[in-house]
């Protein structure tokens, strides 16, 4: 079992007197910069010229500076950009203004791991990396609570490499909730595998798959919309809160007996080939190289996939069944992106 580190094994002083830059004010970026600064820490935003989070960020009372200058002046830069867009940004603005003693950090590992970036010798490189967007992060932080945590050392020249995730984990309030140390493969392979085969990828193939099935049989959209999607939160949410048994326990008899002999045949030995199959490009670095392949072709075959996903049948059902439902917050994709 890992060692669960907490606010205990954690020392704020180690990012005492010293310049935190962020750069990217988007979903993470933005929660550990509000999260740090509430934590005593000296932040600043680092943001390319005319960047739309410029006066997003200023809002909420940070200096913001272009992304060169912000790496200039920090001690500590954390890299809250795209993964595809990292590699430029690095060569551009991040390593012409790396010394010696500074600290590189990121929330996920898939820059450095798949080497798209490959920092000199002579900094800490470091990752921190909430379990969750981050919305809950910041919103978990301001109720005095946190989410759960990694962090994970690829460079230590200092020596005190894993103080300062340790520290920074705890300014986010990590430290709260639990942090737990991996490694950048680790961390990568996983994400990567769990976004693909089972949380996104999986999950939205399975629901349109059950849909399309119901419809194609001939019952109404709306019974399908409710059946194969709508009631997965409350099945997700069961299984979030008490696992897979205290899930079952929550349904009646019928659906477990659905669950434990329907479910094998449907997900079967040969979802699991793929899947292996799928954790094997991840691996060998062939799903990191296609991706970045993809963003320097202009994302065409990514934004073909998206658009014909939007226009699924299930998108006008689940729209129309959802202005039905006043307690649920609504969110609209139409324009809608992340800002860096």
């Amino acid at each position: 079992m890992a060692k669960v580190y907490h606010d205990k094994d954690a020392d704020l002083g180690a990012l005492k007197g010293k310049t935190l830059a962020v750069l990217g004010f988007g979903s993470q970026g933005h929660a550990h910069a509000l999260n740090l600064k509430e934590s005593g820490c000296n932040v600043i935003i680092g943001l390319y010229e005319g960047s739309k989070s410029i006066p997003v960020a200023q809002e909420k009372g940070f200096e913001v500076v272009p992304t060169a200058e912000a790496v200039r002046r920090a001690d500590v830069i954390f890299v809250a950009l795209p993964d595809t867009k990292q590699a430029a940004v690095f060569e551009q603005d991040i390593a012409p203004n790396l010394a010696k003693g500074k600290t590189l950090l990121f929330s996920h590992g898939f820059s450095i791991h798949f080497k798209t970036i490959v920092p000199p010798k002579n900094v800490n490189v470091i990752m921190v990396a909430p379990k969750g967007p981050g919305h809950i992060v910041r919103r978990q932080f301001t109720e005095g609570k946190g989410v759960p945590s990694l962090i994970a050392i690829y460079q230590n020249p200092g020596k005190d490499a894993k103080k300062i995730a340790l520290a920074w984990a705890k300014g986010i309030g990590g430290t709260r909730a639990g942090v737990l140390e991996t490694d950048f493969k680790e961390e990568t392979e996983t994400d990567l595998f769990g976004e693909q085969t089972v949380l996104c990828g999986g999950c939205s193939a399975l629901v349109k798959a059950g849909f399309e099935t119901l419809v194609e049989a001939g019952y109404s959209p709306e019974m399908a919309y409710f059946e194969c999607l709508h009631e997965l939160k409350l099945i997700v949410d069961l299984m979030n809160e008490a696992g897979i048994a205290g899930m079952r326990f929550s349904i009646s008899e019928t659906a477990k007996w659905g669950d434990v002999s329907v479910g094998p045949k449907i997900i079967d030995k040969s979802v699991k080939k793929r899947m292996k199959a799928a954790l094997k490009d991840i691996q060998s670095g062939k799903f990191a190289k296609d991706w970045v392949n993809e963003y320097k072709t202009g994302y065409k075959r990514y934004n073909a996939l998206l658009q014909a996903d939007v226009n699924h049948p299930i998108e006008k059902t689940g729209a129309k069944l959802r202005a039905m439902m006043p307690w649920m917050q609504k969110r609209s994709i139409k324009g809608a992106q992340a800002a860096y």
